[in-house]
């Protein structure tokens, strides 16, 4: 069972809980990520120590690692103001992570901090660079939205499992039905559906022209909407967050509005997809100008539990502002 919402969101965690817990609070300045990183960097040399020296004592501390680093990760990243360090720093963490996973594969919590790991990465220091590069080298932007749809497909399949562990034959049913296969999943589930269909969503958002993965678009739905059903708070609007892009329309603003409003504007990350997905479908270069500029115009160290992720989403807001050629027909002189 999932204890602390926290281990789940390596990029930003949202008052009142965790991402990107409950009751948990976020200490200012670098001492607090200091010593999270003492904590991080002692886990790791003590589980390369219990695999060299074949301890009888292993399989006890492996999960107590795995735990203990699950939950500590989170606060790790979530805080830095440095991008580029915490993009070189994350591949060894998630690997370290598959590697407890190979002594506790039933570890729930650290195959959802996997998931979760693994989905982050992939949008912020793939994806992220592939869009970039798209107007200028579309081919070599392919191959990186190819890595990172094998990067999504591996989180889906880490979050699959917790769900297969908490019920059985889950994968089996949810291909058969999958809206009554989610039907006897638990508020305490949330987490591991949220993240297995947004890693699931994003694969197919990397490869539309996969049939394999467009045929699979009612189990991402049922899998959102469900957690959506369960818990729609959760992670201060996280779910509400993914449906702007998702769902379009007078949806999507709805959506939008309640994401601002359970993050308590603390997070930019809303109105980044909203400009990018709905301002841009409908053509309207004015809101997509406002929400933009206001991006940009954010304090990322005001809320410190966010400033990572607030800090991407400016990245990607200005990248969207100086290719707004390319995403509008008729732009005001």
């Amino acid at each position: 069972m999932i204890k602390n919402n926290k281990m789940i969101n390596l990029f930003g965690s949202l008052p009142k809980k965790s991402v990107f817990s409950s009751g948990d609070q976020v200490l200012p300045g670098k001492s607090n990520e200091r010593q999270n990183g003492r904590y991080l960097r002692s886990f790791v040399f003590l589980f390369i120590f219990l695999i060299i020296s074949g301890c009888s004592m292993r399989r006890i501390a492996i999960n107590t690692i795995a735990n203990s680093l699950s939950e500590s990760s989170s606060s790790v990243f979530a805080t830095d103001d440095d991008p580029e360090l915490v993009k070189e720093a994350l591949p060894f963490a998630l690997k370290t992570m598959e590697a407890l996973l190979q002594s506790a594969p039933e570890n729930e919590n650290l195959l959802i901090s996997t998931a979760a790991g693994f989905v982050q990465y992939a949008h912020a220091f793939v994806v992220m660079p592939a869009n970039e590069m798209e107007y200028t080298n579309y081919t070599s932007a392919r191959k990186q939205k190819e890595r990172a749809k094998k990067l999504f497909l591996r989180a889906q399949k880490y979050g699959l499992r917790v769900l297969n562990i908490r019920y059985r034959d889950f994968y089996d049913k949810l291909i058969l039905d999958p809206f009554e296969a989610v039907s006897v999943t638990q508020k305490k589930d949330v987490p591991a559906l949220y993240w297995t269909g947004a890693a699931w969503a994003s694969a197919l958002s990397m490869a539309k022209d996969d049939m394999s993965l467009v045929g699979d678009l009612p189990i991402i739905t049922a899998l959102m909407e469900r957690a959506l059903e369960l818990d729609e708070a959760w992670h201060n609007g996280a779910l509400h967050e993914f449906f702007i892009a998702f769902k379009g329309g007078q949806s999507a603003e709805d959506h939008f509005n309640r994401a601002m409003q359970l993050n308590q504007n603390r997070s930019i990350g809303p109105m980044v997809s909203f400009a990018e997905s709905v301002c841009v479908s409908q053509q309207d270069y004015q809101r997509f100008k406002k929400l933009l500029d206001e991006v940009l115009a954010f304090d990322v160290d005001k809320y410190q539990e966010n400033r990572l992720a607030n800090i991407l989403a400016q990245q990607k807001a200005a990248f969207l502002l100086n290719n707004m050629d390319h995403l509008f027909i008729n732009l005001p002189e």
